[in-house]
């Protein structure tokens, strides 16, 4: 069967009650209260978002999460009642997407489950392949950029397969990143505010700075040469982010 929804919830009363309120409203919902049964019911469904709680009784969803990462790519919000933000970074750090704090308005959290299969179903309704091909050896009054040789100075995006190809090589990126991304290349060289971020790619702002510093991160490790001094995704201190491309010495 086909679930837009699924949670992972041992408060029994909470996760029924979210069910039924999603339900309500027309998003397929069920829930479960413990890991096995989460893999058992992904195996056995398909479901376009999981919501997923890191107190269980006898598990972590934090691990539960990185398994699921395995064999899974979609959209995981956790939703838990930790309040830190070191613990909102480790959650996003695992794979998660997204982090709601307990106590949670219901209706809150259907706005981001909204928000996030409107953003699924626009990438599933990508029938065709995009590619871009810049050559950047030509200037132009938006670009400041070289680059070393002419196969290093074509990037090629895959809206399809949320591939890119950059410096001759192959890049597999998520829906999010690739989102991202895109949003970046489109206005590259210019700065990009995080609200606009959170408006384009996510398409709403309820959001944290958590979330998109984590997916910054993921974006980094793929594409630079040292995510920890980036020279393609330049961040912006109290603004945003910008894409640069440059020569390497």
């Amino acid at each position: 069967m086909i679930y837009q929804c699924l949670i992972v919830e041992d408060e029994r009363e909470l996760a029924e009650a979210t069910s039924e309120y999603f339900n309500m409203f027309d998003i397929k919902s069920a829930f479960v209260e413990e890991g096995k049964d989460c893999f058992k019911f992904l195996e056995e469904n398909q479901v376009s978002i999981l919501l997923l709680d890191i107190n269980l009784k006898n598990e972590n969803g934090i691990d539960i999460c990185r398994k699921v990462r395995e064999k899974y790519d979609l959209p995981i919000i956790f939703i838990s009642a930790r309040q830190k933000d070191d613990d909102i970074l480790v959650a996003l750090s695992s794979g998660g997407d997204d982090y709601v704090k307990k106590p949670y308005s219901l209706s809150v959290l259907m706005a981001k489950v909204k928000a996030t299969l409107r953003r699924l179903e626009l990438n599933n309704n990508e029938k065709e392949c995009t590619d871009e091909k810049i050559n950047y050896n030509k200037t132009d009054k938006n670009s400041n950029y070289t680059l070393v040789s002419e196969e290093e100075n074509i990037i090629k995006l895959d809206n399809r397969n949320f591939t890119i190809i950059y410096k001759g090589k192959k890049i597999y990126l998520k829906a999010r990143e690739f989102a991202l991304l895109q949003e970046l290349y489109n206005h590259r060289g210019e700065i990009v505010t995080k609200e606009e971020l959170f408006e384009t790619v996510w398409q709403d702002g309820f959001y944290s700075d958590s979330t998109l510093n984590v997916h910054i991160r993921r974006l980094r490790e793929k594409i630079e040469n040292d995510p920890s001094r980036p020279q393609l995704i330049k961040t912006i201190w109290g603004t945003g982010y910008k894409l640069d491309i440059w020569e390497n010495d």
